[in-house]
Parts: structure tokens; C-alpha cells; sequence
């Protein structure tokens, strides 16, 4: 693909597919006009050159798509006639960095009519533009069976007539839960080429961007307050996760030096401000986790008690998969390898088969038992199950040392 067509829909999509389906009500025809503009793009610019403005280009060609489309299939003539009405603020919509829009596609991919189970893999698709591949990822299930789930779940807004429209603070306020979830997914889904100047890096900024325009509908929210210091604490220590070499570095490894105190500061007054709110939950326990280990370097005081602690709230508040492998490391700092490792082998093998961090910390436990044939095979499953080279190339090394 042509990189500026590339650049455009990665930046633009979740704006454009926002826009068409809040006039359409129909996601999937928003999506396959999107796909019509992007192929008459990849014929049309090697030609007649690229448009001084390419997101506005294929915005014109997808909403010429999607009228036609309506046509075709006689739907009503309202919703074709809504859009000269509606022309000037989607044009402005489309340069705009957030519009309310997204908004109002998240919170539709949110609504009670959907399984909740799709809420977040819904959003990372149709406000995002990921693919079934990385969402399934992110959720651990096969690409083919997240696809079929999101195709079921687009065809219920549709079938539902479930409309775009932003609603009154309180519905806001119970939709919020699957809108910072799947914001913490797809930051999450960045996380591991985020120190690369790529779509990593892009995703990572459009999840910050995202909490922010929740928070400025519901500012004093503590769970978003609590989700935007997690994100702003791992940025911080965002160019200290590569060498200069590009290698991957371990948080115990990192050069403190290179961590931005600036985002730190800030995000240590945001956990503050989230726990003013006397509402404990998920992402201000995390945030408060990595404040932790922060404190930890910074100050070469290490509190292995404190965070297991906060780990044990964590799985409480939720038991995902990261949350139980990470408290399984938490509990082995305290109570010795062997510990840790009977908290792994408690999780559902099915959950775990392909979580790299899981198999990544056996192979350490093991190697701290002198268990080096079950530490080799350990590692060798968290290199397949790496999809960050940088990474592999780090349990390769550390593969490399087992006697």
C-alpha cells in the first residue's frame, strides 16, 4: 500500500468510519464504502496525484459510496436526505483531532442490545481501525473467531436500529466501564512496538486522546483519572525501553536517566486527583503498581509487600489474565519461585497456551530453581509467542544463559 494512503486511513479511519456510520446507522456498509474510497484512491492517485487534502478526498468518495449504496437498496430516504443538512459539520469533522463522533461510536459499540463480551473489540475495530488479527490478540482468541464475533455484533446494531446519539450523563456513566476498557486495549494492543515510530506509537497516542475526551465530559471520573496516570506512567518510560540498539530492556534494567520526569509528575498528580474521589478500582490500582515500581528504581527502596498487596486488590477488582500472571511474579518475589509457580499452574491452561508473559515467567522461576530443561522449554514458548521482535530477541538471550 502506498505509504501516505497507509498514514491516512491509519489516522483518519476511526474519524471517517465515525462520521458515515453515525449518518448510515450501519457500520458495516460505513466500512465497505471506506474500502471503496481506499481502492479508488490506490487507482486513482498513482495517476492523477495525490489530493492536496487525501482524509477529505476519501471522505467525499466513501459518502458518495454509501448514498449510492442506500440507493440501491432502498433504504429510507430520510437518512440520504440528512446529509447536505449535516455537510459542513462532517467537513469540519474530519480535521478535527476528536470529534464527538467517536464519541458516539463508542458509546454505541457499548449499548446494552450488544454482547458486553464485544464492547472493547468492537470499539478497537471501528474507532481504531485494528484488525481482527491484533484485537484477537489483545483478547487471546483466534483471529478467525474474533472476526465471526465482530461481523455477529455489527449485524445486531444494524438489525437493532440502535441509533448514534449522545446520551445524558448518567447513561455515559454506565457505558464508561467497556469505553476504558477498550481504551486500555488498544493501548495495551501498542504497548509492544510503542518505541517504535510506527502504527504502535499512533495507537498509543489516539488511546490518550480518547481518555481525555472522556474526561472532559466526566472530569473527576476516578477509574478515568485512574486509566490516564497508568497510561502517563508508562510513557514516561517510554524511550528507556530500547538501547541504542534497539534491544529490548527490561524495567529492572532501564536507564532512570532517560525516564521523562515531567510525565511522571503528571501522572502522580492524576493517580492523586483519582484517589480524591474515594472510588477504588482497576486502573488506579494498576496506575498505583507502576507508581510503585517507579518509586522502587528512584529511590533503590524496593516494597515487595506493598505490591503484592496491591496486586491482591488488583485481581479482585479484575481477574484477567495479565493481572493473575503479573500477581504470580508479585507472589513470587515474596514467597520464593516455587510459590509463584503454583500460582501458575492454578490458571486455565486454554487462557494461558499462548501468553507470552505467562511462559516468560516459568522460564525465570524455573531458572531460579536450577530447573534448567523446564526454564528452556518455558522460554522457547514465550519467544513463539512473541510478536515483538525486540522481545523474542531478549528471551533468546536470556534463553542463552540456561547451563
Amino acid at each position: 500500500m502506498d505509504p501516505l494512503i497507509e498514514r491516512t486511513l491509519r489516522e483518519a479511519y476511526g474519524r471517517l468510519v465515525a462520521i458515515l456510520a453515525a449518518r448510515s446507522r450501519d457500520i458495516m456498509a460505513a466500512e465497505d464504502a471506506l474500502q471503496d474510497a481506499l481502492m479508488a484512491a490506490l487507482e486513482q492517485w498513482p495517476r492523477e496525484g495525490t489530493p492536496r487534502d487525501p482524509e477529505a478526498w476519501l471522505m467525499t468518495v466513501a459518502k458518495r459510496r454509501l448514498l449510492d449504496g442506500h440507493r440501491r437498496n432502498a433504504l429510507t430516504q430520510e437518512i440520504v436526505a440528512n446529509w447536505p443538512m449535516a455537510s459542513a459539520a462532517q467537513d469540519h469533522a474530519v480535521t478535527t483531532p476528536l470529534s464527538d463522533d467517536r464519541l458516539e461510536l463508542m458509546l454505541l459499540c457499548s449499548h446494552p442490545a450488544i454482547d458486553r463480551a464485544m464492547h472493547a473489540p468492537l470499539m478497537l475495530q471501528t474507532v481504531l481501525g485494528l484488525n481482527a488479527e491484533r484485537i484477537a490478540a489483545a483478547f487471546l482468541v483466534s483471529p478467525s473467531t474474533m472476526s465471526q464475533r465482530l461481523v455477529r455484533a455489527k449485524q445486531k446494531v444494524r438489525d437493532a436500529g440502535i441509533r448514534f446519539e449522545l446520551p445524558d450523563p448518567s447513561v455515559l456513566e454506565e457505558r464508561i466501564s467497556s469505553l476504558l476498557d477498550a481504551i486500555y486495549a488498544a493501548y495495551g494492543t501498542a504497548w509492544e512496538d510503542l518505541a517504535a515510530a510506527g502504527p504502535g506509537r499512533y495507537l498509543h497516542q489516539e488511546a490518550t486522546l480518547l481518555c481525555k475526551a472522556v474526561l472532559q465530559r466526566l472530569p473527576t471520573h476516578a477509574e478515568a483519572l485512574g486509566l490516564l496516570a497508568l497510561m502517563r506512567y508508562t510513557e514516561a518510560r517510554d524511550h528507556a525501553r530500547r538501547d541504542a540498539d534497539g534491544a529490548y530492556v527490561p524495567l529492572s534494567e532501564q536507564d532512570v536517566q532517560r525516564w521523562d520526569r515531567d510525565i511522571l509528575m503528571e501522572a502522580e498528580a492524576t493517580l492523586r486527583k483519582a484517589a480524591a474521589q474515594g472510588q477504588l478500582g482497576r486502573y488506579q490500582l494498576e496506575a498505583a503498581i507502576q507508581s510503585a515500581h517507579v518509586t522502587a528504581r528512584l529511590t533503590g527502596r524496593k516494597d515487595p509487600e506493598a505490591i503484592l498487596q496491591l496486586y491482591e486488590a488488583l485481581v479482585q477488582f479484575a481477574p484477567s489474565i495479565g493481572a493473575l500472571v503479573a500477581h504470580a511474579a508479585a507472589y513470587a518475589e515474596v514467597y520464593g519461585a516455587e510459590a509463584g509457580l503454583q500460582l501458575l499452574d492454578q490458571l486455565e491452561p486454554e487462557r494461558v497456551r499462548t501468553y507470552q508473559a505467562f511462559h516468560a515467567l516459568r522460564a525465570e522461576l524455573f531458572l531460579r530453581l536450577q530447573r534448567f530443561t523446564e526454564a528452556r522449554i518455558a522460554y522457547s514458548k514465550a519467544i513463539g509467542s512473541s510478536m515483538d521482535p525486540a522481545v523474542r530477541q531478549f528471551l533468546q538471550r536470556r534463553l542463552g544463559t540456561v547451563p
